[in-house]
């Protein structure tokens, strides 16, 4: 494999790479003489062979413009003219770059215009590879949770910094599984932590509380993105975002009942709120003008490669004990639209790899409280009754036997949300339900964010833990180091996959190789 040595491509992704922001000192690079400012740094997202989403934001009304080149004088760059931002949409806006070289670096510089005057702003840049169109070596991370359970931006220790460990790899892209902010989680000044230690914060208005309002949730992911790591993360590697709980609020399903910390009482009016904030601050594809848009959706990143990333959030029924017998209704997890669309995208696909991006595990039990008789709540798939399928685990049986009788190879599901790392293995020789072939599971994660865990696992679809690794009690700090992001590196020339779980200093903890199947076989009628 040649997975360790640095290609061309690997070479060239370091070249000028600490030349391209501006001194990261302040989050807003702002223009003398009342011109608009850049407040909160670019992002590149859902990039594919041809096509890169680029994302920011500015302070006044203003038009975005993007130039694009291969090279990074911009020497012969292409200038696109993007749309104006205004208020409406908390002054982001975003361009589809067209045309691009498949398989280049594509370096990009963003300006603002002031609609009045025609002043612009100052420019920031950043750097991107197109997904390639032939075989070629594919290295991408993933994680989850950022800036949860009162764990935010801790100048102590520099800030972020898993988000350097991962930009160190040179990926491709990154894949966020969900918990991009903490809606309901208020960052304090300072917190009392393991061995007596102090965790200290910087704090703003918008995490003094629970985000109510749509300026509360907007301002969760601003303060995020105060973080110098980060954004100089956003700057280098491409995003693809997806979205959970804490978005909204902890465990939110249309049953939701809200806690006395919230003003706001309708899961609704809240939800749609914490929605249009994702969504104009996703740098995703597919936003449109009134803030709606579809999540869940496919990247295809060459031929060895598509993502298949997963809402397991805008579709579910109410939070319950998940016991049912009927697929949808109560049972409801992904949608029929969404598990319809799933099973379809996977049957056209020709890449080597399909990679199920989950925002929730299968296996590990992951429980929602109690219901008003006393029974087990659940908020994830699984459901604690290791027998034949119920409730939402009837979904996930349908698509395991279609992706089984279609021959369908290849599949990797990739998740987070328990904010510990571990891998699981699912085969039918150990599971109640045993129309499937066996596959792996990849959790990853948290980010920024207190550390818990082990679940339980649901013996349903036969999952065994191959590797985990947890804190030693619940709601560990990121001083504790059990911070966790995870690597998929995909060999250009032989095709194999190889899956390592880092840890904050980006040093593997686990480490797994898959060899992939041929696919040449007749599907099951």
């Amino acid at each position: 494999m040649s997975l360790t040595r640095p290609d061309r491509r690997r070479v060239l992704q370091g070249l000028g790479a600490t030349l391209l922001l501006p001194a990261l000192g302040s989050r807003t690079w702002a223009a003398p003489g009342g011109r608009p400012a850049i407040t909160d740094g670019v992002q590149a997202g859902d990039v594919t062979r041809d096509r890169a989403l680029i994302w920011s934001r500015t302070d006044k009304p203003a038009r975005l413009l993007v130039e694009w080149d291969t090279r990074e004088s911009f020497s012969s760059a292409r200038k696109v003219v993007g749309p104006v931002a205004t208020a409406i949409q908390d002054y982001t806006a975003r361009i589809d770059l067209r045309g691009l070289p498949a398989d280049q670096r594509i370096f990009y510089r963003v300006r603002f215009e002031d609609v009045d005057s025609g002043a612009l702003s100052e420019a920031v840049t950043g750097h991107l590879r197109a997904a390639p169109g032939q075989r070629g070596d594919v290295r991408f991370v993933w994680g989850a949770d950022t800036v949860g359970q009162g764990f935010g931006i801790n100048p102590d220790i520099g800030g972020m910094r898993i988000y350097t460990a991962m930009r160190e790899r040179r990926p491709d892209f990154f894949l966020h599984s969900g918990d991009t902010i903490y809606a309901d989680g208020p960052v304090p000044a300072q917190m009392t932590v393991e061995e007596g230690r102090i965790w200290r914060n910087l704090t703003t208005e918008a995490k003094s509380k629970v985000a109510e309002t749509l300026a509360e949730f907007r301002g969760n992911y601003r303060y995020n993105l105060m973080d110098d790591h980060l954004c100089r993360f956003n700057a280098e590697v491409p995003q693809v975002w997806q979205w959970d709980d804490h978005e909204t609020t902890n465990n939110w399903s249309p049953t939701k009942e809200l806690d006395d910390r919230y003003q706001v009482k309708d899961i609704g009016v809240l939800s749609q709120r914490a929605r249009q904030a994702f969504l104009e601050y996703a740098p995703m594809r597919g936003v449109s003008a009134d803030g709606a848009g579809r999540i869940y959706r496919q990247i295809a990143y060459g031929p060895l490669l598509d993502v298949f990333v997963l809402d397991m959030r805008s579709y579910r029924a109410g939070n319950d004990s998940n016991l049912g017998h009927d697929v949808g209704g109560a049972g409801a997890f992904l949608g029929r639209e969404q598990l319809d669309w799933l099973k379809g995208q996977l049957q056209a696909s020709r890449a080597t790899w399909k990679v199920i991006a989950a925002d929730m595990p299968i296996g590990l039990q992951v429980p929602d409280g109690k219901d008003a008789q006393g029974q087990a709540r659940w908020e994830a798939i699984a459901n604690g009754d290791p027998g034949a399928p119920k409730g939402r685990e009837l979904e996930i049986a349908e698509l395991l036997s279609f992706i089984a009788r279609q021959r369908i190879r290849n599949t990797v599901w990739l998740t987070g949300d328990v904010h510990y790392c571990a891998a699981h293995h699912y085969h039918p020789d150990r599971a109640a339900f045993q129309d499937f072939e066996p596959f792996w599971e990849f959790v990853a994660g948290p980010l920024n964010a207190g550390s818990f865990g082990p679940n339980p696992l649901d013996g349903t679809f036969g999952p065994e833990v191959v590797f985990q690794k947890a804190p030693p009690k619940p709601n560990t700090s990121p001083l504790a180091g059990f911070q966790f992001f995870g690597e998929v590196e995909i060999d250009g020339q032989s095709g194999q996959l190889t899956i390592a779980l880092r840890d904050l200093d980006g040093k593997a903890q686990f480490t797994q190789i898959l060899t992939p199947e041929q696919n040449n076989t007749t599907p099951i009628t």
